[in-house]
């Protein structure tokens, strides 16, 4: 039977923690969104002999490959081979791997969390890569004037996540510190944008995100930070593909890790240009990017033994509280590059 990311955390997610109804619609319309996506495309060359044309690119609004992207080296180096890269946006991680799961992408970037989901799922995901940890750019919002001073007090409260994100582990992680488990609290799975709207408008209690996000809601709203990432999680972004892909054309992935870095450099020299040009794409403030950008770290890392452990560590978690149907063995879906 087929099992899609999104189906298996709705399955988990109702197994583990109520569901809150007005989730649903957007959830469908994610879903539909999808199937229409990965109808439209015929996948690449995967190792045949068939000669690799294209490179097909699944991003984010907010991310690394959004600086490679502008930065245009990853283009240019394949063009000197003959091959054009196209790029397709994604609302977020759980969504750009189903559309990997579809075949409707080669590579792409998401946080610790999807990946999880990903290959609980039965995705022929590989990590080649990742960005250093930055811990600070995750945390559980709160309005300014709200009652909840603690991790603590969340318990029986609302509080807003994007499902199977970073987010969803930094949660689990803050709830065990203060010492609640994740079903003393009531999730509210929404992406951002929705879960801003939620946030400002009093349905949920708390929101638990990340940068750019982050930062922009702290400058408009003055919402509080009941916590941070910093000593619970390592927050990294890690670079995937599609397994056949992957073993099939290193030479693309040597031209990626190249292409990271030249973006990474031209984002630590010049973050003003880099927040100029994600500016318009993200809907946040350029003084806001340009301060994330100066303060998140970047480039591109070999998947070693402590990421490993550390994303090891998220899947046991996730699978001792029924979020995912099976144990996951993060090394397995893990190809070291020369």
């Amino acid at each position: 039977m087929h099992i899609t990311i999104n189906s298996l955390c709705d399955r988990a997610s109702a197994m583990a923690v109520r569901r809150v109804p007005f989730c649903g619609q957007s959830a469908f319309a994610v879903c539909l969104a999808l199937c229409l996506f990965a109808g439209s495309f015929v996948p690449t060359a995967d190792g045949g002999n068939e000669e690799l044309r294209t490179v097909r690119v699944g991003y984010q609004k907010y991310g690394s490959f959004n600086v490679v992207k502008a930065q245009g080296e990853f283009e240019r180096l394949l063009a000197a081979k003959g091959i054009h890269v196209d790029w397709f946006l994604f609302p977020a991680g759980p969504q750009l791997l189903e559309a990997l799961n579809a075949g409707s992408i080669d590579l792409g970037h998401t946080g610790e969390a999807p990946p999880i989901f990903a290959q609980a799922a039965g995705v022929p995901l590989v990590y080649i890569g990742n960005e250093p940890p930055y811990p600070a750019g995750e945390a559980i919002l709160v309005p300014k004037d709200s009652k909840i001073r603690s991790v603590a007090d969340l318990k029986g409260e609302k509080v807003a996540l994007n499902k199977g994100s970073n987010v969803h582990y930094f949660l689990l992680k803050a709830l065990e510190q203060a010492g609640l488990k994740y079903q003393d609290i009531h999730p509210v799975y929404l992406p951002p944008a929705d879960a801003r709207a939620a946030f400002e408008g009093g349905s949920v209690d708390a929101w638990a995100i990340w940068d750019p996000y982050l930062t922009a809601a702290q400058a408009a709203t003055g919402a509080r930070i009941l916590v941070d990432g910093s000593n619970l999680v390592a927050n990294r972004e890690f670079f995937l593909g599609c397994r056949k892909f992957v073993e099939a054309h290193p030479d693309v992935i040597e031209a990626l890790r190249e292409s990271v870095e030249k973006a990474s450099q031209w984002s630590t020299e010049k973050p003003q240009e880099v927040a100029k040009y994600l500016s318009p794409q993200v809907g946040i403030d350029v003084n806001i990017l340009e301060t994330i950008a100066r303060r998140q770290p970047s480039g591109f890392n070999p998947i070693d033994a402590s990421v490993i452990s550390d994303q090891q560590r998220i899947a046991d978690a996730f699978f001792q509280l029924n979020l995912i149907p099976k144990a996951v063995v993060v090394r397995e879906a893990v190809i070291t590059q020369p």
